[in-house]
């Protein structure tokens, strides 16, 4: 197996960098978190009864996380748009923001063509391209991604923008100390989990050595839905690795039940639970339950638990644990973790067929 407290074995399978965007992950919270602290946003922009978040990929699972908590705090509900058409419910008091790293996401571009028909207000979060160029040009207020790095590895960015501007607008309760507190709990964790600490003390390190070679599917429930979705997306992007994600309670009422077969299988399978302490309590017992049905099929298994005082650090804490993991395990699957030539050939792909 590859010896991962080799500094030579990830420099040569991580030429493009992706381990320095995870230890930047705190600096791009706080960079991200104070420059939409000095926002001007119309003030009408807080006189909305729905958001909709317009993204694909790496740029849309910040608001997908974003809306998980708005859940348990706001009664302005959050949909997440990951297609091509934009929902029929838009209107006048409808926030729609449009999320796009590269700003040329074909999806995502062809929603915002179909929102600027509409009385909606607009806001795009961006790096540039054509999204950026069709805001400027129809008076959208536009925020400037200006942390350089694959979308997916921007999330800490995203995340943080998205958090900012819910708050400004008081969508969230005030969320300047959770932030402060996790930057610096982030900052720690880093620390902890960087390829200088050896093995027997990095629990990033160790969990990706169970996953090598194995199909895995995340759980996860309620605030970590989008969370079960970011581990499960960072195996496939940086990892190269099938992976899937299923959400408490609904799981208890289909999935467990498909453990026997194909038997096979279950010499390939490794199941993650992620939790956190707020979770509702009869979630917990299930919880419980499905852990002891794991048991019973001989199914491996690891519970991870958030760290930290708080959901909102406790959820911070468990996608820069699953970002170190996927990372180390594309090393052990001897991948670069940065490029995904198979999304670069579906999008030329698309580029090149242009029938209906």
């Amino acid at each position: 197996m590859v010896n991962l407290d080799s500094l030579s074995v990830h420099r040569k399978q991580d030429p493009s960098g992706m381990l320095s965007h995870l230890k930047h992950f705190p600096e791009q919270c706080h960079s991200a978190w104070n420059k939409v602290m000095n926002y001007g946003l119309p003030s009408d922009y807080a006189q909305v009864n729905k958001v909709v978040i317009l993204g694909m990929g790496g740029s849309a699972i910040g608001g997908e996380v974003v809306s998980n908590l708005l859940m348990t705090e706001s009664a302005v509900p959050v949909w997440v748009c990951r297609d091509f058409d934009l929902p029929r419910f838009v209107d006048e008091r409808t926030l729609v923001i449009a999320v796009s790293y590269s700003g040329n996401t074909e999806e995502t571009l062809s929603a915002f063509h179909q929102l600027v028909q509409t009385p909606a207000k607009k806001l795009v979060l961006t790096g540039g391209g054509k999204l950026g160029d069709l805001a400027q040009k129809e008076n959208v207020f536009i925020s400037i991604i200006d942390y350089p790095a694959p979308p997916r590895a921007t999330f800490p960015y995203m995340f943080a923008s998205l958090v900012g501007i819910f708050n400004k607008l008081g969508l969230l309760t005030e969320k300047s100390a959770d932030m402060q507190q996790s930057i610096s709990f982030l900052t720690q964790m880093v620390d902890e989990l960087d390829i200088t600490v050896p093995h027997e003390s990095n629990p990033a390190k160790k969990l990706a050595e169970k996953l090598h070679e194995n199909i895995i599917v995340t759980y996860g429930a309620g605030v970590l839905t989008g969370v079960a979705r970011r581990w499960k997306t960072q195996f496939n992007e940086n990892s190269k690795n099938w992976a899937f994600f299923e959400i408490f309670p609904e799981l208890i009422h289909n999935a467990i039940v498909g453990y026997s077969f194909p038997p096979q299988a279950k010499k390939r399978l490794f199941t993650i639970l992620l939790r956190v302490p707020s979770l509702n309590p009869r979630i917990k017992v299930q919880y419980e339950a499905v852990i002891k049905i794991l048991e019973d099929n001989e199914l491996p298994y690891e519970v991870i638990d958030g760290a930290g005082e708080n959901t909102f650090t406790q959820i911070l804490s468990l996608i820069l644990f699953g970002d170190f993991t996927s990372y180390y395990l594309a090393i052990l699957n001897r991948v670069d973790p940065t490029p995904v030539p198979v999304i670069d050939f579906i999008k030329q792909y698309m580029a090149d067929y242009q029938g209906g």
